[in-house]
């Protein structure tokens, strides 16, 4: 069977490349779009996708949102993958709390955005959810020495790290840690290359 996509974008042109792209196979199928998050909301759940490609910034809300929405919805969820033309980590960290499977910056090829479709189809991911969802347990309850990676993180970042998990923006966690909200953008990118949600080399997609 064809693995079946629903892509949202605000952009007209946008979503239609990405379509006709995914079109182009012989094996993806795009059963659905939409242009706004409240779109999105009714017609992802009317098509139960394999894989939906959220646009991160909407008129209306954003992809984010609306991948946490429409993953509590649909059993079984389609794996979500988060497509923006801006490297957010504060974003990367808000799509793994909703369950994202990928993120993925708009400049990517055209056969690195089907292979990330193909990718998430298959049960793969393109970030790591787990690390971070481990995270503020871990830190919380002390256990945090027990993993290099966490082990790895200053006392500081913790703190970030623990108030990011909490839902907390960059601003937000400056005024509460009284630190500059580019200070707290610098401790989320260390935090992330220390969690191995990054990879070096490659900046279009979030591997692990």
């Amino acid at each position: 069977m064809p693995i079946s996509v629903f892509v949202l974008d605000d952009h007209e042109i946008v979503c239609r490349g990405v379509t006709a792209l995914l079109e182009a196979t012989d094996d993806i199928r795009v059963v659905g779009e939409a242009r706004t998050a409240a779109e999105a909301l009714v017609r992802i759940p009317a098509v139960r996708p394999d894989v939906a490609v959220l646009d991160v910034r909407l008129p209306d809300g954003d992809g984010v949102t609306v991948c946490r929405q429409v993953r509590a919805a649909i059993d079984p969820p389609p794996a979500c993958l988060m497509f923006t033309s801006y490297s957010d980590d504060e974003v990367l960290f808000g799509a793994i709390r909703a369950g994202a499977a990928g993120y993925l910056l708009k400049h990517v090829s055209g056969a690195e955005m089907i292979d990330a479709v193909r990718t998430v189809a298959g049960g793969g991911s393109l970030l790591d959810p787990d690390a971070t969802r481990r995270a503020p347990h871990r830190l919380r309850h002390g256990h945090a020495d027990e993993d290099p990676q966490y082990a790895a993180l200053s006392v500081q970042e913790r703190r970030v790290l623990t108030l990011l998990a909490d839902g907390l923006t960059n601003r937000q966690i400056g005024a509460r840690l009284n630190l500059a909200e580019k200070t707290v953008k610098n401790y989320v990118s260390s935090m992330l290359h220390k969690l191995g949600l990054t990879r070096p080399g490659v900046p279009q997609m979030i591997r692990v």
